[in-house]
């Protein structure tokens, strides 16, 4: 007994009593040891509190020793000088801030006839629908000219990220280079920024925004394929134009939105989406030579713009072609040249007439079509007489008769 009294006052069981003091569990400590001090009723220590005692205050010295010598690593450090994690969110969301910028400036547009009724709601029924943006505060809004000119009659219904509601003018068009401005009836609007396309390169990163299937503001993102597709590649009649193409998904609905660099800036117009991966955009450097002509609304359009199919087109080269086949689009191995139709417009005399998207045309009244000039220079001869079209629907040959509308 005296040697184990002895061994309790000693400085090893001294520092075991500190180092287990200092584990954090002080209070607690101090009455334990003085219960393990204690004797019992026969006046021994009991051996197995002191065994506890012992081992306890042991484990606590050697571990203190040990974790003494080994730094103290946060778990929130990464090696190597990385970034934690929880800040690369904001760091990398470089997409978000482009949106957050430049989405208030997006509007919604539906094209209404009031010659048809909706059965369930009574309100003229939405024959089309696309996008623009807002380019001046008081109300001057951009867009692609398919989406406002859809058939006579059609009235112009704007809608814009806080959901208000406002009619719509169309104030200029250019059916060529398929643009068109829209006037709203509102003032202090958020106004989009219009960058450049000159110095755009292949594989940045953009945005597009716009309101494919009806839902508003809806955002994709890629990069630029190319800057460099020409215009009479894509059926842009007399003019001198390079597309922007992109791998951003630009569906029904997108037409007409912005196409946005990482800076917020608009760089181009979201015109027509080929197959998934294969989208255009008109540069936003040719949007601004044409808002320089804009001077009020138009009195007349000439002749050949006035009669209307309802189609939107994309001249097939062997370039695209193979760019088409690549990505597994239904397109016939046998076919070499022709004219895509990769838009419809519903209640149009090529959707009346039977015209699909898909459907490839390669002959009208006989004559063999290898660029969308053909159509076009067909149309301003027809004065609304019927066609009688021949497509390559995935595969099979197919003739329909299509009667166009005069527009004016």
């Amino acid at each position: 007994m005296f040697y184990l009294k002895k061994l309790l006052r000693s400085k090893f069981v001294a520092n075991s009593f500190y180092q287990f003091k200092n584990a954090g569990n002080t209070q607690v400590n101090k009455v334990v040891i003085k219960n393990i001090l204690q004797e019992d009723s026969s006046g021994k220590i009991t051996h197995f509190k002191l065994f506890l005692f012992l081992m306890t205050g042991y484990l606590s010295y050697k571990a203190s020793k040990t974790f003494s010598c080994v730094p103290v690593v946060n778990a929130a450090t990464l090696f190597g000088g990385a970034t934690p994690l929880a800040g690369r969110r904001k760091q990398y969301n470089f997409i978000a801030d482009v949106v957050e910028t430049s989405a208030p400036a997006v509007v919604y547009i539906e094209i209404k006839d009031s010659r048809k009724v909706d059965f369930f709601t009574g309100r003229p029924k939405t024959i089309s629908n696309g996008s623009g943006f807002i380019i001046e505060e008081n109300g001057l809004i951009l867009t692609n000219a398919h989406v406002v000119t859809n058939k006579p009659n059609a009235k112009v219904e704007v809608k814009l990220i806080d959901g208000s509601i406002y009619n719509g003018v169309v104030e200029d068009i250019d059916l060529v280079s398929d643009l068109a401005t829209v006037r709203i009836p509102a003032k202090k609007l958020p106004v989009m920024k219009l960058g450049s396309s000159s110095d755009l390169k292949p594989g940045e990163f953009v945005v597009a925004i716009g309101s494919p299937l009806a839902l508003s503001n809806t955002v994709t993102s890629g990069v630029v394929s190319s800057t460099q597709r020409g215009s009479a590649e894509l059926g842009l009649v007399g003019k001198d134009m390079h597309y922007i193409q992109t791998d951003a998904a630009i569906t029904f609905g997108n037409s007409g939105g912005p196409l946005v660099n990482l800076d917020g800036e608009a760089i181009g117009v979201n015109s027509m989406k080929v197959t998934a991966g294969i989208s255009f955009a008109i540069p936003i450097d040719y949007v601004k030579e044409f808002l320089k002509t804009t001077k009020g609304p138009r009195k007349s359009i000439d002749k050949p713009k006035r009669i209307y199919m309802g189609i939107t087109m994309l001249t097939l080269t062997p370039q695209i072609i193979h760019e088409l086949q690549q990505r597994d689009h239904q397109i016939p191995r046998d076919i070499e040249r022709g004219v895509l139709i990769w838009k419809v417009i519903y209640g149009s005399p090529a959707h009346n007439g039977g015209l699909r998207p898909g459907d490839i045309v390669t002959h009208i009244d006989g004559k063999r079509i290898q660029h969308s000039n053909d159509v076009y220079g067909i149309l301003a001869e027809s004065k609304s007489r019927e066609l009688n079209i021949s497509v390559n629907r995935s595969g099979k040959n197919i003739n329909l008769t299509v009667i166009p509308e005069d527009f004016s």
